[in-house]
């Protein structure tokens, strides 16, 4: 569920969870293909191939079956750090250098990396006295069965208590 709705990619575990469990499948498949290759694509490789799984997931399941807005459920963008990943194996060569600062950046560049594409649902709106954000809006009025409501009332406690803005922080623990 982490990575389907727009209104839970907004949340502050999104950019933790996201890129811990992806990076299981980028740096296998870096590894087979720097083993047997030489190749550093292996990231890059597994990266587009999961993009494009995710596109076909999206479009058959969430439009072909049921008509929700297909921009509201796009995946995540992984591709620049899939690049990031097999940029730093290419330079350093390096498997130490590549989990320590190859890891960092695929942690870091999470956020910064979707950015573009989930901007636009973190417009400030006013409903009935109650601010919030757009992406929040769209999760209280397209409905859901199975919704996990319970993320709702975890994010007002444990990862708010940082600050204003904590995406740096759950950013650095993903790295």
């Amino acid at each position: 569920d982490w990575d389907f709705w727009i209104d839970f990619k907004d949340r502050r575990l999104w950019p933790t969870v996201t890129p811990i469990s992806a990076i299981c499948f980028a740096a296998a498949a870096q590894a087979f293909f720097w083993k047997r290759f030489r190749l550093p694509i292996g990231a890059t490789t597994v990266v587009l191939a999961l993009l494009i799984g995710e596109w076909i997931n999206r479009y058959d399941n969430f439009w072909g079956w049921t008509f929700f807005p297909i921009n509201l459920v796009f995946p995540s963008a992984l591709v620049p750090m899939g690049f990031w990943l097999d940029a730093v194996l290419l330079l350093s060569g390096s498997w130490l250098v590549t989990a320590l600062i190859g890891g960092l950046g695929w942690g870091l560049l999470s956020y910064p990396s979707n950015w573009p594409a989930l901007a636009q649902f973190h417009q400030v709106t006013e409903l009935d006295g109650v601010l919030l954000t757009l992406a929040d809006l769209i999760g209280f009025n397209y409905v859901r069965t199975g919704t996990p409501e319970y993320i709702r009332m975890i994010e007002r406690g444990t990862l708010r208590t940082f600050g204003k803005d904590v995406v740096p922080v759950a950013a650095f623990f993903s790295a």
